[in-house]
């Protein structure tokens, strides 16, 4: 359950969902190539002499330099990019009344109060850094500096929400076009805002990578290395709380939008979950895209239902605890395709990269069959529900049950019901989901489930990183976490 916990949801999206709602406007004229400003990229040992005094520097410690060099420089960095966004992006969009001040800080959270804290560890570095342009100790520097990082917390916990909100806003016509004219502009570098807004998150988790590197150059005799051995330790711990907090909070956003079609649907294990390990689209054997949810102990199969150009997720099928689930991986042609012999056993796009969960309910089977995108997509899927189910079976104390193979039913799945949102209707950012006493009462939903297959769309992976130090992140869709 611990190991599990500090994974990172992996995200299966498709970005096209959003994107291609926004048909060209026909009157836009195409801006002409922008020069694209570049940033000084250069070494420490080609900003400074690599000979102090008249003695030559030794391969080790110039490399050491480098190290403290690109710490230095990738502060800096930040500091223009966070500032950037700012005056490039917030105030000019808050002045011209393209989005209010309360959409605008939804989007950009706390970011500017990360500018001081930024600027407050660049003063540092550049204050111990000599004439000559070394710098003998920063460990000290970096202890005493790590515990502000605890400021994250809300920025990065924010950024799930801030994601949906800005995909929502660009559906706006003013907005695409001030954005679009940003992204042409030189000093955009050909990042989009959101990219700009995601800067922060990605500096949070280099911080391990950049602080071992000027360790593993710094000689064993210095005094520097007790302070850098601590400082990897704080940033560390800091990064793995941060990560386990933005992963409840992504949880939370997910779970809020989730629409029940009835009561019986709504299931304790997904009140109490607080983690969700991967979530994408996938597609049953009727053509149907379903998105589908694997929180630490239910798999919740829904439909996503845009309404008002945001998305919800409305519950598909009865959820399936994670200790009664069982998988296998399906064979490529192996599959019925629309619930009859239509397809089976042909070696076409269509019956590939399928996987099939499974659980009995009441004395019967229920099964349903997925396809992924491709077979690398599958295998993150797969490893999800192993690492999901090995989890719950090891809080049980239960020893595995294996896979079972051969599992087949001769019905496919019924068309999904139809949407429970009018994709018209009025609806706020921060409307609460509907459920319950406003959705359509459906007919039951005590039949076998079955077999869902077909062709899918194409899914991005937010996959752990190395420097995630709990990386959704194991599989499909949000902004990344850490």
């Amino acid at each position: 359950h611990n190991k599990l916990r500090h994974k990172r949801s992996i995200s299966f999206r498709s970005e096209s969902r959003t994107e291609s709602v926004m048909p060209p406007r026909p009157w836009t004229r195409p801006a002409p190539p922008a020069n694209t400003k570049r940033r000084d990229s250069k070494l420490w040992s080609e900003t400074f002499d690599v000979r102090l005094g008249h003695q030559m520097l030794s391969s080790k410690e110039i490399n050491r330099q480098e190290a403290i060099f690109e710490l230095s420089r990738g502060e800096k960095d930040l500091v223009e990019d966070l500032k950037l966004a700012k005056k490039a992006y917030h105030d000019p969009m808050l002045k011209l009344s393209i989005m209010t001040e309360h959409e605008l800080n939804q989007i950009f959270g706390t970011l500017e109060s990360l500018i001081p804290l930024h600027e407050d560890l660049l003063s540092r570095l550049r204050e111990a850094r000599k004439p000559d342009g070394s710098t003998e100790h920063v460990g000290h520097i970096l202890v005493d500096w790590l515990p502000c990082l605890d400021s994250y917390n809300s920025y990065c916990s924010n950024q799930v929400a801030a994601k949906a909100l800005l995909d929502h806003k660009k559906q706006d016509h003013r907005v695409h076009d001030f954005l679009q004219r940003c992204l042409e502009s030189p000093f955009s570098r050909k990042l989009d805002l959101w990219n700009f807004l995601d800067i922060p998150r990605s500096r949070l988790v280099k911080y391990p990578l950049l602080l071992r590197e000027i360790l593993k150059h710094t000689p064993n005799d210095h005094p520097d290395r007790q302070y850098l051995d601590e400082a990897i330790n704080m940033i560390q711990s800091i990064v793995a709380e941060i990560n386990t907090q933005t992963g409840e909070s992504e949880c939370r956003f997910y779970k809020e939008r989730l629409l029940y079609l009835e009561g019986s649907q709504r299931d304790l294990l997904i009140d109490s979950s607080r983690i969700l390990s991967c979530h994408g689209e996938l597609k049953n054997n009727r053509g149907a895209k379903l998105h589908v949810f694997l929180f630490q102990d239910v798999l919740v199969i829904t439909r996503a239902i845009a309404h008002n150009e945001q998305l919800y997720y409305q519950l598909y099928r009865q959820p399936i605890p994670v200790r009664e689930l069982q998988w296998e991986d399906l064979q490529d042609g192996v599959i019925r395709l629309g619930g009859s012999i239509r397809g089976a056993f042909s070696n076409n796009e269509r019956t590939k990269n399928f996987f099939r969960v499974s659980f009995h309910s009441s004395s019967q089977l229920h099964s349903h069959s997925f396809q992924a995108s491709d077979a690398f997509n599958k295998q993150q899927w797969l490893n999800c529900i192993r690492q999901a189910k090995g989890a719950a079976e090891s809080a049980m104390g239960v020893v595995g049950l294996g896979i079972p193979v051969g599992v087949e039913t001769s019905i496919g799945d019924p068309e999904p019901p139809p949407s429970l949102l009018s994709p018209h209707g009025p609806l706020s950012p921060t409307t609460p989901p509907l459920s319950g006493p406003l959705a359509p009462q459906p007919k039951s939903m005590d039949h076998c489930d079955s077999d869902s297959s077909v062709d899918s769309p194409g899914c991005s992976m937010d996959m752990d990183t190395s420097e995630a130090l709990a990386s959704p992140t194991g599989c499909p869709d949000g902004p990344n976490r850490l």
